[in-house]
C-alpha cells in the first residue's frame, strides 16, 4: 500500500484550504450587495433551473438564489416553487385550513417576479461569469 510522504499530504491540505477561502471570499449576501447600490432585476431562472434574481452593480453581476417555496398568486391560489423552478398550483383555502389559518409571511408571486423582494426570501449570491 502506497502512502504519500507527510509533506505531500500536508501541502495538499493547505492548498485545499486556500482554494476554499478564495471561493468563499467572492460570495456576498443580498443585503450587502443592495447596500453597495446593486440593482435587483426581475426573477429569472439559472441554467440549473433554480429561480433567483440577477443583481447588477459597478463591480459586475451576481445571481442570488431564491429561498421561497410558496408564493401567493391571488385570493384563491398559491404556488409551490420546486427546486427545479417548476411552480405547482395549490388551493389556498385548503392549505390555510391545514396550517390553521393564513400565513402573512408568504410573499406575492407578482412581487417576486418583479424583483421587489426582502432579504429573507434570498439565498446565496454568486458572481456571474461573462
Amino acid at each position: 500500500m502506497f502512502r504519500p510522504p507527510m509533506s505531500v499530504a500536508l501541502a495538499g491540505l493547505i492548498a485545499g484550504i486556500f482554494v476554499f477561502q478564495a471561493g468563499a471570499a467572492t460570495a456576498e449576501s443580498f443585503s450587502s450587495l443592495v447596500k453597495k447600490g446593486y440593482a435587483v432585476g426581475k426573477m429569472s431562472q439559472a441554467k440549473s433551473g433554480a429561480l433567483g434574481w440577477v443583481l447588477s452593480g459597478k463591480e459586475g453581476k451576481q445571481f442570488c438564489k431564491s429561498k421561497v417555496s410558496l408564493a401567493m398568486v391571488d385570493k384563491k391560489t398559491l404556488v409551490s416553487i420546486l427546486a427545479s423552478g417548476r411552480m405547482v398550483k395549490i388551493d389556498r383555502a385548503a392549505f390555510e385550513a391545514g396550517i390553521g389559518g393564513p400565513d402573512p409571511t408568504i410573499p406575492l408571486l407578482v412581487d417576486l417576479k418583479a424583483g421587489r423582494i426582502e432579504p429573507r426570501y434570498v439565498g446565496a449570491c454568486t458572481p456571474l461569469r461573462g
